[in-house]
């Protein structure tokens, strides 16, 4: 099973996305997404859809979470980006015990449990009941209560977790996915505000995405009702990827690292670290989302695929 994993075992999420999958055009869509991001005018055009139709459609799989959609600068105003958000689906169906041996190690780090962190304003914490410390002050990424962040951010420097290497005996890797939700940092917010974002394994740099904005149009559908809505509202799901052949953000190869310069096998931990780098071409920050916060209900996955040794 390749890519992004959507799981359920939820009988309301189970409904939800079988109801978008029902319809032939709505999978068509999604095909037509398959690692692309389009609007929705070119999505009409090449399914030569009704544009009325495609918005309806486009609608019911994020209200889904089968697609994610932010509002882009065009040519002629604002322009609605669908992106595909998964690329299986695995289902546990009420009262069954699952125990599929798919060569899968998954972990998940809440964005409080950082272990190192260099931070300057704008920064702050919030948890699922106020704020944590005192806002635009980096003491407060001190504060003992930052265990219970759901959501983070910061202007420049970056962020650091330690995940457990629990990788199996006798198994090595050949795949390394980290999936996390994600977005520039702005004052309120700002749709249209690029930021540079580096993602480092075991101190090694693996690729720089182009966050192309702090999204607060509209509120994130996790967010408690305390927060208000002249505030970021939630990010995009984001998946960097290393295999044998490079490193990949979405599918996208953005780099030559593989698995061997990462030397995951000579240690039994694996550090993180996501951040700013000082020379990036756009500094704009960091707002990063627990599963209590934003749009999706988690918080940093780190994923190993593996094969046993002969």
């Amino acid at each position: 099973m390749k890519g992004k994993v959507l799981k359920i075992k939820n009988n309301k999420s189970i409904i939800k996305v079988m109801k978008a999958l029902a319809s032939e055009s709505r999978m068509k869509i999604l095909e037509t997404l398959n690692n692309k991001e389009m609007n929705l005018n070119k999505i009409s055009e090449q399914l030569d859809m009704p544009a009325s139709s495609v918005t309806v459609n486009v609608k019911k799989l994020e209200e889904a979470g089968l697609i994610e959609t932010n509002y882009q600068p065009g040519d002629r105003g604002s322009q609605k980006l669908c992106r595909r958000t998964y690329d299986s689906l695995l289902l546990e169906f009420p009262g069954a015990n699952m125990n599929f041996d798919m060569n899968l190690v998954e972990m998940s780090m809440p964005i409080g449990n950082y272990k190192d962190f260099a931070v300057q304003p704008t920064c702050g914490l919030a948890s699922e009941e106020g704020y944590i410390g005192i806002l635009d002050d980096e003491q407060s990424f001190l504060e003992p209560e930052h265990i219970y962040a759901q959501l983070l951010w910061f202007k420049q420097g970056h962020i650091k977790y330690r995940f457990p290497n629990n990788l199996p005996a006798n198994t090595y890797v050949n795949e390394l996915e980290l999936s996390m939700e994600i977005c520039s940092e702005a004052p309120h917010y700002n749709e249209d505000w690029p930021s540079d974002v580096t993602v480092w394994i075991n101190d090694v740099e693996i690729g720089t995405w182009t966050s192309p904005g702090d999204f607060g149009e509209q509120r994130g559908k996790l967010n408690p009702e305390w927060w208000n809505n002249d505030q970021t509202q939630h990010g995009l799901l984001k998946m960097w990827t290393v295999n044998d052949d490079g490193a990949y953000i979405d599918g996208k190869q953005i780099s030559k690292k593989t698995l061997s310069d990462l030397n995951i096998s000579d240690s039994n931990f694996i550090d993180v670290k996501i951040g700013i780098k000082e020379e990036a071409r756009n500094i704009g920050g960091i707002n990063l989302f627990g599963h209590k916060f934003g749009n999706y209900e988690q918080d940093i996955i780190l994923r190993f695929k593996y094969n046993h040794r002969e």
